[in-house]
């Protein structure tokens, strides 16, 4: 195997869309971008939904409508910007932090009988792979989150 970043690459988006594929297969309760909002405000903390827009790349008046249903579904609280009383802050409900820990629970149950079936082997090197999997995914999240999102 080699260590070429592009390979690398190369082969880490095979195994990324396959796994995504099998643990997002149910959508029934909330949309890719619906969780991705939940999740960013739990990592970030409170943001407004400018910032909520351009983190996930979809324009103002998509993630008005998208924050609303939200807000509708319990999911998120609306509240004064206390530092701009003319702006909104948004945060995440006891509700979806819930949702949120339902769906990753749910997406764990999926992979695991996956995992379990690798040999033992196979299991530790995968085990020995994750910190570095994790300061990847990092670096790519912070990538993607523009300055003026970042707190």
């Amino acid at each position: 195997m080699s260590a070429d970043p592009h390979d690398l690459a190369e082969q880490l988006d095979a195994v990324v869309l396959a796994v995504f594929r099998s643990a997002t297969a149910d959508r029934r309760q909330l949309s890719l971008t619906a969780a991705a909002v939940l999740a960013r405000l739990q990592r970030v903390g409170p943001a407004r939904l400018t910032e909520l827009a351009t983190g996930e790349g979809i324009t103002q008046p998509s993630m008005t409508t998208l924050v609303a249903r939200l807000v509708a579904q319990g999911l998120v609280d609306r509240a004064v910007d206390p530092a701009d009383r003319r702006a909104v802050v948004l945060t995440l409900t006891p509700a979806g932090a819930e949702l949120l820990a339902r769906r990753r629970a749910d997406r764990t149950d999926r992979l695991a009988p996956h995992l379990a079936g690798l040999s033992p082997q196979e299991r530790e090197r995968n085990a020995e792979a994750m910190p570095a999997l994790t300061r990847l995914a990092g670096a790519v999240r912070r990538s993607r989150t523009p300055a003026e999102v970042t707190r």
